[in-house]
């Protein structure tokens, strides 16, 4: 989606540099650009530099009125919180008809994991380990929304995770660097599309830069401490690849860095994303991080919290009004350089005019359009078909799953079994928990008249129902507003007496399978041991139940896998499977190395594992030599056959250890996968690639690159395989 060009000092404004140039740029928009900056006045540029969210939705703690009155008087360039087609095109219309230069307005929405047709949320879309499904989500929630008026959406987060406390797990990827990149690329193309001048089109957002995933104790908004060598070479990828597929804007994250606050920080914003990246899109602050760097304690009022964003790189204040208020006086006083401001405001121009706005202000909002595309039958479809591949089957003992419906007393019991606001998850823009399958109703119409689904959602009714039934199905989990923005937990074990409910079900004697519906890893060891059937269906979106349906009765065979270890014990967390080692790794035999006392240092479940209703094996991996030089490309060969009697889809995971290095480094990462369909009883040859850049890292000196040596190569189903080969590095 990018081309790499030179470009010399001086050029239509860009840095001296080798820039990745993004298809949306357009040199001819360039010299229009200068025309508009030529006869703007301070205020007007100012008002292009200002995000305020209308009265529709409601996302932070404050909400500005008056902000009709600042479109009409060009204060204001951009809002969010405002959809739908016919409401966006009255909007624009003032800005467009009733102020002096008709600049059009962009208009923003969290669009996180879907518009109105609600997919997983992206934790569990990324555990599909399918890229194409990814794009494909995006893609049409971006064609939803800009159907719905909107320009712009606040995804994807690519934040890298690695403390299932932290709410907001459940908005990206996971623990891992290398999913996090694929998944961040595809979303970038899916909202993106290959034209930003397609009316079904919107900007993206990589947010939230950056080590926003790293906050302490797992709490939202909370101090990030770590090195610039763990901030490149874990938090900063996904970024990277976000940027390298054409990601229009970056946001801002709410924690500090090295003791900055990220929104006034150059080194991240400047120095990293605009110099060293060469960044041509814009950068906007998340909801009121200006303003939040007093209470930070680095600014003593708001208008030296925005002298800090504006000089270390901010483009667009979200809600703050800081910008508003403070920069035009200023750059009167001559603290801000005219010049800096008028670079910020090209940025924000530079993507108006790349939808196409200046040509066209109103071609968002055509209501038929609308009509035509939001919640459709194949929007339905995706939706159902991306929600199972979404599933990871974490237990099947006794091969109780998948069900029959054609005969049997079904029991469904939990308090999320016909819940439909549940199912969409947070962030779940304008979904509506009217459009939502739930479980009880795609089991229902799964079985017909073959199977009696008993539906007791009471937990004492339902343990005198298990007495009759022959299997027994309980949902349970979060409730939705328990994860997400502000929704930390220090307990990640099931909420309230679920547990106790699993246990007092299990003793009846009957078969329980647990479908688990939440926004992170929980730490359920107690339900582990007494559930027969485990099902991780995350918040599976507007049609959770025909996904669930399709995947517990056998039309689907799970093979989903984990984007994230699950702990046994909180005491574990942070837990991930690229842990470093340490000089006295863990052994049994010897108190004196690392681990517990009261509890193991393995998870319950680990990164990459997931069960199918059939069976896989993977023969020795092979190399076509046994070493490689920096520019040779390393090809890895592994058998790998299903042995069941089902056709299933497994993912075949490499995994890379350095063994020595100049400074320490993880005991394997994840380098390359492949999702391999196989019929029962297939096999089929499997070769994955790895190059320099595979094995290359932050060296001693902070210098980027590979450094000669030993690697083992891992090959199998998750982060714990042994199926091992070694490659040497010249």
């Amino acid at each position: 989606m990018t081309r790499l060009l030179t470009i010399c000092i001086g050029l239509l404004a860009l840095p001296l540099a080798a820039q990745q140039v993004p298809d949306w740029y357009n040199a001819g928009h360039e010299r229009r650009i200068d025309s508009l900056l030529s006869i703007m006045t301070l205020e007007e540029k100012v008002g292009q530099m200002t995000l305020f969210t209308s009265d529709w939705d409601v996302t932070g703690p404050t909400i500005r009125e008056g902000y009709q009155d600042d479109i009409k008087t060009g204060r204001l360039g951009a809002i969010f919180n405002a959809h739908t087609a016919g409401y966006n095109r009255d909007l624009q219309r003032m800005a467009v008809e009733d102020t002096r230069l008709g600049i059009p307005l962009l208009f923003g929405y969290d669009v996180i994991h879907g518009y109105r047709t609600i997919f997983p949320i992206p934790l569990g879309e990324a555990a599909s380990w399918n890229a194409e499904a990814a794009e494909e989500s995006a893609r049409i929630a971006g064609r939803e929304s800009a159907a719905a008026g909107l320009h712009w959406t606040f995804a994807p987060m690519v934040d890298i995770a690695r403390d299932p406390r932290w709410g907001r797990v459940m908005e990206g990827a996971g623990e891992d660097v290398y999913l996090g990149k694929v998944m961040a690329e595809a979303r970038v193309k899916g909202f993106q599309g290959d034209d930003l001048t397609d009316p079904l089109t919107i900007l993206a957002c990589a947010k939230h830069f950056a080590a926003y995933g790293a906050a302490q104790a797992g709490r939202d908004y909370h101090t990030v401490d770590i090195s610039e060598r763990v901030l490149r070479d874990i938090y900063l990828p996904p970024f990277r690849a976000a940027l390298d597929a054409g990601v229009a804007t970056f946001m801002t994250s709410f924690n500090e860095l090295d003791g900055v606050p990220a929104t006034g920080n150059k080194h991240l914003l400047t120095e990293i994303l605009r110099d060293q990246w060469g960044f041509m899109g814009f950068v906007v602050t998340d909801y009121t991080s200006i303003n939040e760097m007093i209470p930070h304690g680095v600014a003593a009022d708001e208008a030296e919290a925005g002298l800090l964003a504006v000089q270390a790189g901010v483009d667009m204040d979200m809600q703050g009004a800081v910008f508003y208020d403070h920069l035009a006086e200023q750059v009167e006083s001559g603290e801000v350089a005219m010049s800096q401001v008028n670079e910020a405001v090209r940025r924000i121009l530079r993507m108006k005019y790349a939808l196409g706005l200046f040509d066209d202000p109103y071609r968002y909002s055509d209501t038929t359009r609308q009509s035509q595309n939001i919640l459709t039958d194949a929007n339905r479809e995706a939706a159902r078909r991306i929600a199972r591949e979404s599933f990871v089957l974490l237990k099947n003992d006794d091969n109780i799953l998948p069900l029959s419906p054609g005969s049997g007393r079904i029991l469904l019991t939990g308090q999320l079994a016909d819940s439909q606001e549940d199912m969409l998850g947070a962030w779940h823009g304008d979904g509506r928990a009217a459009d939502v399958i739930t479980l009880l109703t795609g089991m229902e119409e799964a079985v017909g008249d073959g199977a009696q689904v008993n539906y007791v959602p009471d937990m004492q009714e339902a343990i005198r129902a298990a007495r009759r039934a022959d299997v027994i199905v309980v949902a349970t989990g979060e409730d939705w507003e328990m994860s997400g923005e502000a929704a930390s937990r220090a307990d990640i074990g099931l909420p309230g007496e679920q547990e106790a409910m699993i246990r007092a079900l299990a003793a009846t004697g009957k078969p329980v399978v647990v479908v688990l519906f939440n926004g992170r890893p929980l730490a359920f060891p107690g339900v582990d041991s007494a559930a027969t059937a485990i099902l991780e269906a995350w918040f599976p979106g507007t049609e959770a139940g025909h996904a669930l349906a399709d995947v517990l009765f056998g039309d689907h065979n799970p093979g989903g896998r984990l984007p994230m270890t699950f702990p046994r014990s909180v005491g574990q967390v942070p837990i991930f499977y690229s842990m470093k080692n340490t000089g006295r790794p863990m052994d049994p035999n010897n108190k004196y190395t690392s681990k517990y006392l009261d509890e193991s240092n393995d998870p319950l479940y680990p990164f990459g594992y997931g069960l199918s209703y059939t069976t896989f094996e993977y023969g020795a991996p092979s190399l076509e030599a046994g070493t490689m030089t920096r520019n040779d490309t390393a090809r890895v060969t592994v058998e790998v056959s299903n042995t069941g009697s089902v056709d299933g889809t497994t993912v075949v995971q490499l995994y890379v250890q350095d063994v020595v290095g100049s400074v320490t480094r993880p005991v394997r990462e994840l380098k390359a996968f492949r999702r391999v369909a196989l019929a029962a009883g297939e096999g089929q040859t499997v070769t994955l690639e790895l190059t320099e850049d595979d094995l290359s890292f932050y060296r001693r000196d902070m210098t980027y690159g590979s450094e000669p040596g030993k690697f083992m190569i891992y090959v199998g189903g998750d982060a714990r395989t042994s199926n091992s080969i070694s490659l040497t590095l010249e």
